[in-house]
């Protein structure tokens, strides 16, 4: 007996506690950066589709960043091997040097940037890299000129991290690349960082090289500095070349940041391996910021990266085959739909339409179109374009011919 109302009180002890801590998260006041930074729409909308996917409803996703093929067997052996052998540890702040090296190695062969290892830096991803970046190089009153249409995290990483983003509207008449004239307007004395992004998230724009010549001009006139996003380097149709804006000169390669990683080239999302290349001040600054939040890389996902870069494989063209395929049916099915007009995407796997003149937002168009024609899409709104939706081909064929299908029956009802 005595034992039993132990027990009960002990349970209402703690039964108590809960209810105080809660009460005490309730009021906690929370920092007021929190409230300045938006929630990823991509993600809540791709959540979404998918929960509707799993009531057994027959949803056309058209959000996801992220190709549809399995990681290539030879990476996923390659972290097999390195479980079993022990890699289990924790690792060297700024990556396996290894790893560094590969990619260092990388650079001199794809993209003719001589970079040595101590100028890399691996991260938990290529979102990662680029959030450490803005809290190394940026401060409260440094502004960064973003163009829009942009990758959505872009704006919210400059505030996180206290700076200012300025945002420069492009047009589909230009393909939705900055000009000079654009750049350089857009430049203050506060101007720390321009952000450039090629090929380009949402739009799938590829800057030429007289393009980033001209960009360049601007940077180093006004003594600014570039952080180059990469990422989808790969992911090229019809020709398109890829140019890093670093190779056209030591006076740019100098204020050059190049941030990359393995997520779209490799099929690797899921293993969040991401990098970037600076001068070794920077990087330092980025290590010293890492060492206290994530204090490393898993260890074994970074063999993964190991043996993607190692391999004599282009892993990229046996998804490239499909992406292009996916992409002309795309295209085709968009042709009879006279009221929605895009660009034509020269690299990654993404369409941007210009939907104003059904006469409904960027949202609103989204929301409908699920709820009515059950296609998911991500409102432009979210990239700065609220004009334009982004939709993204990483879906089979037959899933792609179906969401046009029913995108044309979708405007043709307005």
């Amino acid at each position: 007996m005595i034992l039993l109302q132990r027990q009960q009180n002990i349970v209402r002890f703690i039964e108590q506690y809960l209810e105080d801590l809660l009460e005490i998260k309730k009021s906690m006041k929370l920092a007021t950066r929190v409230s300045q930074v938006t929630p990823s729409i991509t993600l809540i909308i791709s959540a979404k589709a998918k929960a509707m996917q799993a009531s057994g409803l027959d949803v056309v996703n058209f959000t996801a960043g992220e190709p549809d093929f399995d990681t290539p067997d030879e990476i996923k052996e390659a972290a097999k091997k390195a479980l079993d052998q022990g890699k289990t540890k924790y690792g060297p702040t700024a990556g396996e040097p290894r790893l560094r090296e590969a990619i260092a190695e990388k650079f001199k062969r794809d993209n003719q940037l001589d970079y040595k290892s101590e100028n890399i830096i691996v991260t938990n991803g290529g979102k990662h890299s680029l959030f450490n970046l803005m809290l190394a190089a940026i401060e409260a009153g440094d502004e960064v000129i973003i163009p829009s249409p942009y990758w959505l995290s872009y704006p919210e990483m400059v505030i996180i991290a206290g700076g200012k983003p300025v945002i420069v509207p492009t047009t589909a008449e230009n393909n939705y690349k900055i000009t000079p004239a654009q750049l350089t307007s857009a430049i203050t004395p506060a101007t720390k960082l321009f952000i450039l992004n090629s090929p380009s998230n949402p739009t799938g724009s590829v800057y030429s090289k007289a393009e980033l010549e001209e960009l360049a001009k601007v940077i180093i006139e006004h003594d600014i500095y570039v952080v180059s996003d990469e990422i989808y380097e790969k992911i090229l149709y019809e020709g398109t070349e890829h140019i890093s804006i670093a190779t056209l000169g030591e006076e740019i390669f100098s204020r050059s940041i190049i941030s990359n990683g393995f997520a779209k080239s490799y099929a690797m999302t899921g293993w969040r391996v991401g990098y970037i290349a600076a001068s070794l001040e920077i990087i330092k600054a980025m290590t010293t910021i890492q060492s206290h939040s994530t204090s490393n890389i898993c260890t074994f996902a970074q063999y993964g990266a190991i043996a993607a870069l190692e391999s004599p494989k282009d892993f990229a063209a046996s998804m490239m085959s499909a992406f292009t395929e996916r992409r002309k049916a795309m295209l085709e099915g968009l042709k009879s739909i006279p009221s929605i007009t895009a660009t034509r995407p020269g690299g990654a796997f993404y369409i941007f339409l210009d939907v104003q003149a059904t006469g409904l937002n960027s949202l609103s168009f989204c929301k409908e179109l699920l709820e009515r024609q059950q296609v998911a899409a991500i409102p432009g709104g979210a990239f700065g374009a609220d004009n334009c939706v982004r939709l993204s081909y990483t879906t089979d064929l037959a899933s792609v011919e179906k969401g046009m299908e029913r995108l044309a029956k979708f405007v043709n009802s307005l």
